[in-house]
């Protein structure tokens, strides 16, 4: 995820650099200048409560009345949907969502996609706030 993080914040492709132009512009005024530790604390609450809903209820919920598969592939479609800043933002969430559910599957343990889904947030949000802070002196 880190990677494909890195890779967002340096292509040139058009589609890329407008969602993170989107999510600069949207999220950057509400950011901005935030001490560390509060986006860190931000970053794990989101990473708690989206995997103990997405992977810990959704997830076993509808393994319950599917196989694994479909479950995993479900609850990344409405992962997705549930992060629609854009079409783009949603389908990439929705790919976050399959790894972020495939760790639950493999490991059997909730915590490990909780750490993965808190440290891409963290590393997110400090992305953002330096290219929030860039943006604004370019204004």
């Amino acid at each position: 995820m880190l990677l494909g993080l890195w890779w967002m914040l340096r292509t040139r492709w058009d589609p890329a650099r407008r969602l993170v132009s989107l999510v600069t512009e949207q999220l950057g005024p509400l950011l901005a200048g935030r001490p560390t530790i509060q986006l860190a604390l931000l970053a794990l609450l989101a990473g708690v409560a989206e995997e103990i809903l997405f992977r810990g209820v959704i997830q076993v919920g509808m393994a319950r009345a599917f196989s694994p598969a479909p479950a995993l592939l479900l609850t990344s479609v409405i992962f997705g949907l549930a992060h629609f800043a854009s079409p783009a933002y949603a389908i990439l969430a929705g790919v976050v969502g399959i790894y972020l559910g495939a760790l639950f599957l493999l490991q059997g343990n909730l915590l490990v996609p909780i750490v993965a889904h808190a440290l891409y947030d963290f590393m997110a949000l400090m992305a953002l706030d330096s290219r929030y802070g860039r943006y604004q002196r370019d204004q």
